[in-house]
């Protein structure tokens, strides 16, 4: 028996047997995992505590909305108007070099609105009737001066391409709370938004994470219906013998994300044929209900159709949806800020307005969350005479619903709006209470990339703890 040992498994101590013996056993448990099918990085997944918020809807008003002449009055500008900035507000760097430009007071007319006497101004009449569900952050601040940057570190925290999302670690932490269709959709209004689909990646995380742009009219997704003469078992038997060779040829490359990403996508297609023309048919909706977000009217149809659009995927199970307003820059007001502003806020009044007033009366408010926001605002000098510049320093967004303590107003600028100077709150601020809102600890959530853990706030991040009921 030694002899024959030794022949067949060359030990020379009992040391070295046991050893040996343990590393066979550990190949073959490593063969058994290896052949055992990976765990679905879709499954839904416990949060850190109880979220506020199961879904989130952004309407991102790309571009630069100008806070001094929507949430944010400032007397002190209109009495300033015509003048040099005084010396006392200090000296910033603008993007467009307009530092010495003269001051210029807004054209609007202000009111309080509900119990909660929110300033609005009359370019949003219909939003205005729903400050009391709202908490407006008057102090927002970013890093970014240019639109690329700005959007980009809106989107994912940091003004240079590279990092996931805020869609994509929802997703990540997360999971999916439907089968059947995505659980992060981008839907766009007319053009695409600078720095295009990078601001709906994943990044570094798995690609099965990154958005799924649905487009703008009667069919936001595009081939759902199969051939003619393609039958459901016909299509269910191409899918499967797709995956078999999309396995066979990823056997090897098992930190290939984008493939195994295509591989999900392709199921997930097979199952929004059945399931998705009827999340997004319009028509199934009341007059009534159309006419509340304005596609009964050309301005308000486009970006009130994705607001409508987005009201169903949440109830449907959609975890995240992103729905631009404006996309290429279209609040860029550097001139004619009147005729500028006057568009793109009769194009977004109703139709925000509308799905609070829809996710309300559903009882849905409770537990989605609504923002609204650009990714700077605009400086409280004149641009070529009548227009404004960018405004990274001071600015405003809106939340309503998910949790989100309404009829309030958080933070402040200065008297003529072009900083955040009580309770600045930066771009990680904004993301970690949103990921707060939906049961999950920024800090917590990590992937490790590059030999570190990194989080959706990178380094920084303070909850805004005025803003939770």
């Amino acid at each position: 028996m030694k002899n024959r040992l030794n022949h067949h498994w060359p030990v020379r101590s009992r040391r070295e047997f046991f050893q040996a013996a343990g590393s066979g056993l550990a190949g073959m448990a490593l063969s058994s995992m290896l052949q055992a099918e990976a765990p679905d990085p879709l499954a839904p997944k416990p949060g850190h505590f109880k979220a506020k918020a199961k879904s989130i809807i952004w309407c991102f008003m790309e571009g630069g909305p100008s806070h001094l002449d929507l949430f944010d009055p400032k007397p002190k500008l209109d009495e300033l108007s015509g003048q040099p900035m005084p010396e006392s507000f200090g000296k910033p760097i603008t993007a467009m070099g307009t530092a010495n430009n003269t001051l210029m007071g807004t054209k609007r007319k202000w009111k309080q609105h509900g119990q909660s006497g929110l300033w609005v101004s009359d370019w949003y009449p219909h939003i205005a009737q729903h400050v009391d569900d709202m908490a407006v952050i008057r102090s927002c601040w970013a890093n970014g001066l240019n639109h690329v940057g700005s959007v980009c570190q809106m989107n994912t925290g940091d003004i240079l391409a590279g990092r996931p999302s805020l869609g994509a670690w929802a997703q990540y932490g997360l999971g999916t709370a439907n089968r059947n269709l995505p659980a992060f959709v981008v839907m766009l209004d007319d053009k695409e938004p600078v720095g295009g689909p990078k601001n709906w990646s994943s990044g570094f995380l798995p690609a099965t994470y990154q958005g799924t742009q649905f487009r703008q009219g009667d069919t936001p997704i595009l081939h759902l219906k199969p051939p003619a003469g393609v039958d459901e078992t016909r299509q269910r038997a191409k899918l499967d013998f797709l995956k078999q060779l999309n396995e066979k040829f990823g056997a090897d490359k098992q930190d290939d994300s984008e493939l195994e990403a295509r591989i999900r996508t392709y199921e997930l297609a097979f199952q929004m044929q059945s399931t998705g023309p009827e999340a997004v048919d319009l028509s199934k909706e009341t007059e009534a209900t159309k006419k509340l977000y304005g596609l009964d009217e050309e301005e308000t149809r486009a970006f009130g159709q994705n607001c409508l659009q987005a009201r169903r995927l949440v109830e449907r199970g959609v975890r995240f949806v992103e729905l631009y307003c404006g996309s290429g820059s279209g609040w860029d007001a550097h001139t004619n800020m009147e005729g500028n502003h006057s568009k793109w806020c009769r194009a977004s009044d109703k139709p925000v307005a509308g799905l609070i007033a829809d996710l309300k009366s559903r009882g849905m408010l409770d537990d989605t969350l609504v923002i609204w926001g650009g990714e700077f605002g605009r400086t409280p000098f004149n641009e070529k005479g009548n227009g404004r510049d960018h405004n990274p320093w001071g600015f405003t967004m809106f939340m309503a619903g998910g949790g989100v303590k309404g009829g309030q107003a958080i933070g402040t600028t200065d008297e003529i709006g072009l900083r955040a100077v009580e309770h600045p709150c930066h771009v990680h601020d904004i993301h970690a209470s949103i990921l707060h809102l939906m049961g999950l600890d920024h800090i917590r959530l990590t992937y490790m990339h590059n030999g570190r853990a990194e989080r959706p706030t990178i380094v920084g991040g303070n909850l805004i703890k005025e803003l939770f009921a």
